[in-house]
């Protein structure tokens, strides 16, 4: 996963920056996450602040190249690490004034229009869809894994209503060549013969393939617990999200954190524990008319967040068991 999508190669736009900036009030000063630096957007806007500092993950090292600039400006106020957010408790950060952490779980354009990276559907070359960090490629999950795997895939991933059809035609094809991107849109679009003239053929196959290769369920689940921990009292948690998948995710994780669990009115009441965070919005922030004008991407953008009502680190939260079911379907690529 990473950070926001733009709509051309010579001006990037982080999507929502100035909602972000207001919910996470960097004027106060303090130490800010940005978990997918990206292009830097958000970084730079909080550095602009005095008194902030800046921790900016990425697993794409392209992403260094824009870090080694900004903090050849701000110095010692930023530190990049190449890192997935999954390991954002590797950092060490405990006794940190983290005052707001930041997921943007968009693609940008360079790495969308990036053909070594495989993410589009209108590049050619090998099917690779890595984002750095990765253990195999999408190329070896369509040619090794089982019809069942990969329409579970398509499915779960991709909400991919043809996801049984294509895996099937995958399979029986892959004897007589190996799939590159090419190859794999030709199938994806003589299965599909009714034609969606809102979005492309292959547009929910490759989405399906990046969130696995990537292990993007894992690496959000494992990142908002973490981000909550290291969080500091009134400190804010910000993820925007682009998919109908990742908010589902990110609205259960939210809700557990900052409501009651609801109980039967037939049942006696009983006590329950403090909730660690409030909710201040529970309808999502999306773009304003303006920002949808400049940078078209962003309509599917949603912006949600809680603030951390106290300093406690250790917290219960169902949000594996909830999703178990999809990060069963990523341990497929254990096996590649």
């Amino acid at each position: 996963m990473k950070a926001t999508m733009v709509s051309d190669t010579t001006k990037h736009y982080p999507v929502l920056l100035n909602e972000i900036i207001s919910i996470i009030t960097p004027q106060h000063g303090g130490t800010f996450i940005d978990c997918t630096f990206g292009q830097g957007g958000y970084t730079q806007k909080i550095l602009n602040f005095r008194n902030t500092q800046v921790i900016g993950l990425d697993r794409d090292i392209q992403s260094k190249k824009k870090a080694d600039l900004i903090l050849d400006k701000f110095q010692d106020r930023f530190i990049f690490k190449n890192k997935k957010f999954s390991q954002l408790e590797d950092l060490k950060i405990k006794n940190e004034n983290i005052r707001g952490v930041i997921f943007d779980l968009g693609y940008s354009y360079t790495q969308i229009k990036d053909p070594t990276k495989g993410l589009s559907f209108s590049s050619t070359g090998d099917l690779n869809m890595k984002m750095g960090l990765n253990d195999f490629s999408a190329g070896g999950a369509i040619n090794k894994l089982s019809i069942n795997e990969l329409e579970k895939i398509f499915k779960f991933f991709g909400e991919e209503k043809e996801a049984k059809k294509i895996a099937f035609n995958i399979v029986k094809d892959r004897s007589k060549k190996k799939f590159d991107t090419k190859s794999l849109v030709e199938l994806i679009e003589k299965v599909k013969r009714k034609k969606n003239f809102k979005i492309h053929s292959a547009t929910k196959v490759f989405q399906a393939l990046r969130i696995f290769v990537n292990k993007e369920i894992s690496e959000l689940i494992y990142g908002l617990i973490a981000a909550s921990k290291v969080l500091k009292k009134d400190g804010v948690l910000v993820v925007v999200t682009f998919h109908s998948l990742e908010d589902k995710i990110v609205k259960y994780f939210f809700k557990s954190l900052s409501e009651n669990k609801s109980v039967s009115r037939y049942v006696p009441k009983i006590s329950q524990p403090e909730t660690l965070f409030r909710m201040i919005k529970k309808k999502p922030i999306t773009p304003s008319v303006k920002e949808l004008k400049e940078n078209p991407p962003s309509r599917s953008a949603k912006l949600r967040y809680i603030i951390k009502k106290d300093e406690s680190y250790n917290f219960e939260t169902d949000v594996i068991k909830k999703f178990e079911y999809l990060l069963d379907i990523e341990n497929f690529g254990n096996k590649l």
